[in-house]
């Protein structure tokens, strides 16, 4: 007998409950019947993917610009790249919305998602979402399917 490894192919996407910076699960209800989801792409997904190529360009860009010695980004480049790069494997918000002004419209879309990571202040759901998105376990149809 010989393991068929396609039974553990990864899922192309899973979704993360968001925890508030203490750490509690967040809800979008008092019944704690909604909970705060963001649903993204994994490690094994095309979007991933164009993620990771895109990183790669900037950092030899980077070295380019620089007569090849590497160098960091500066803190504001990196948090509009993080926001970028996490909106583009981001499929979805659930359960919440993002007014910053107190506008009568939301943001929506990869608008949305990027405003959101962007924001240092939400940096406790930045962390999140990088943290979920490296761990392949937690796209593991195995693991669902238990």
């Amino acid at each position: 007998m010989k393991l068929n490894i396609a039974l553990l192919a990864c899922t192309a996407t899973a979704a993360l409950h968001v925890k508030g910076p203490g750490g509690e699960p967040l809800f979008a209800d008092d019944k704690r019947e909604k909970p705060v989801l963001i649903h993204l792409h994994g490690p094994g997904s095309k979007a991933y993917g164009v993620v990771e190529s895109r990183q790669s360009a900037r950092a030899l860009k980077r070295m380019q610009d620089n007569d090849g010695k590497i160098t960091a980004a500066t803190p504001e480049e990196r948090v509009a790249e993080t926001a970028e790069d996490l909106a583009a494997i981001t499929s979805g918000f659930e359960n919440f919305e993002y007014q910053p002004d107190g506008s009568a419209e939301p943001v929506t879309g990869e608008d949305l998602f990027r405003s959101v990571y962007a924001n240092q202040g939400l940096g406790f759901i930045t962390r999140q979402v990088t943290k979920f998105v490296g761990d392949w376990g937690n796209f593991s149809a195995v693991s669902k399917a238990a």
